[in-house]
């Protein structure tokens, strides 16, 4: 019994000594700087806004004729990724991805001119009466996971959020890496981010597909790859708690 044991503890460090291309070292740099898009310096914002279930229509109509025309001006260096509303998971729910290009001050300068813009601020005003709440995160992405690009539709989107053990993130992300390999075949992943300033130890993966029993499907094929249930099994212990949500895009959204 003890020959194996050994046996299959060295079969197990061998297999995680395979497993990555690259490890990244937390004691050499920031986390961000480890495991973010080096090429790209966009920063991410992640709105969450619960609406009155009686003004959800009339939210979604005033962001569909406000939003485009203030963010699509050139001189904002900021873009809509992605707008939808969630379908399964928490209801009379609104969830807007923004990408700031160039960073934190990218995200100043947008901020700023939104505070003289009288649209916007009317806007505002507008939509604070139709909420019930409101949070948001500042993200960055993963070096390993696709950009997020307009693609069309229809699909339903799937946000599928962890949160993380403090101190796992670099582990997370070096399994990843790896892991994303697999779910690739059907154009499935979307964008992968971790947050920076609100909720910290945060992971959000987006995934796109043509319907729930797509999803489905596109789920089952992955356990029947080799190596994909033994990222599973060394990912799951690095999660204190997760949340899926299915959610279908609005009109004005990039991503259809």
């Amino acid at each position: 019994r003890g020959l194996g044991c050994s046996a299959r503890s060295a079969r197990e460090d061998s297999w995680l000594k395979s497993l990555f291309v690259r490890k990244v070292d937390p004691r050499k740099d920031a986390h961000s700087n480890l495991l973010a898009k080096r090429e790209t310096s966009s920063l991410y914002k992640l709105q969450f806004h619960n609406v009155k279930p009686e003004c959800l229509e009339a939210y979604n109509k005033l962001c569909q004729e406000v939003l485009p025309k203030i963010h699509e001006e050139k001189h904002y260096p900021c873009a809509l990724v992605g707008t939808w509303n969630t379908w399964y998971g928490e209801q009379d729910q609104a969830v807007h991805l923004w990408r700031y290009e160039g960073g934190y001050p990218a995200l100043n300068e947008v901020m700023s001119k939104l505070r003289q813009n009288k649209e916007f601020t009317e806007f505002r005003k507008e939509r604070g009466n139709m909420l019930l709440s409101r949070k948001n995160q500042l993200l960055l992405e993963f070096s390993f996971w696709n950009e997020p690009i307009p693609r069309d539709g229809p699909n339903i989107y799937e946000l599928r959020s962890y949160q993380l053990r403090p101190g796992t993130m670099i582990e997370w992300g070096n399994y990843w890496a790896r892991a994303i390999r697999f779910r690739q075949d059907s154009n499935e992943a979307v964008g992968g981010f971790f947050s920076q300033i609100g909720q910290l130890y945060m992971v959000h993966h987006l995934w796109a597909y043509k319907d729930l029993q797509t999803r489905e499907d596109i789920r089952n094929a992955a356990w029947h790859k080799p190596g994909w249930d033994e990222l599973v099994y060394y990912t799951v212990p690095l999660i204190q708690e997760m949340e899926s949500r299915i959610m279908i895009p609005l009109k004005i959204s990039p991503l259809q």
